[in-house]
């Protein structure tokens, strides 16, 4: 870097990386995690909600996260496989989301996840199939048209930015 001491272009260039290593470990590139609302709202994990229509006007990506609200004692929530989803077969579930009526699951992969509710309620339309993608390139985020069921979560970038203004104010002083 032109007119700077060895010392100080070392400091800017550590200041970089460690930037640039928080902004893609804390999930910033390019777009947010979103935690979407099953159903569009905050208890909609009922019967008489069409998750198909739902779930279709959704853009689900890997590091988002659902959201299921419900009465834990009425219902629950089943991660399954697609025989068990398409046949409502509770028995042989993936993961057992269920823990206190407003729970949250990850998605980790693209791929696509299944969930119903047991007891009954997935023959009467409680069931929803979530088709997860790789995050989309920078220059063309998707941006959901339901903007009631999504809320972003916040990035860790903020935490990056901090680490490396305190990381150069330690070099610089030594």
């Amino acid at each position: 870097m032109f007119g700077m001491t060895v010392e100080a272009t070392t400091v800017t260039t550590v200041a970089v990386v460690v930037t640039m290593a928080g902004w893609l470990l804390g999930g910033v590139e390019g777009r947010e995690p979103v935690l979407h609302r099953v159903g569009g709202g905050k208890y909609t994990w009922t019967t008489n909600v069409n998750f198909t229509d739902w779930s279709i006007h959704e853009h689900f990506y890997v590091g988002d996260w659902l959201y299921f609200g419900f009465d834990k004692r009425i219902y629950n929530v089943l991660q399954v496989n697609k025989t068990s989803y398409d046949s409502c077969n509770e028995n042989d579930f993936v993961f057992n989301v269920t823990r206190g009526g407003r729970d949250v699951f990850n998605l980790t992969q693209a791929k696509p996840y299944y969930f119903l509710s047991g007891r009954g309620f997935c023959f009467q339309g409680m069931k929803v199939a979530i088709f997860v993608e790789d995050s989309p390139p920078i220059s063309s985020p998707k941006i959901s048209n339901h903007s009631s069921s999504i809320q972003p979560l916040k990035p860790l970038s903020s935490l990056s930015v901090l680490i490396t203004l305190a990381f150069t104010k330690i070099v610089l002083l030594n």
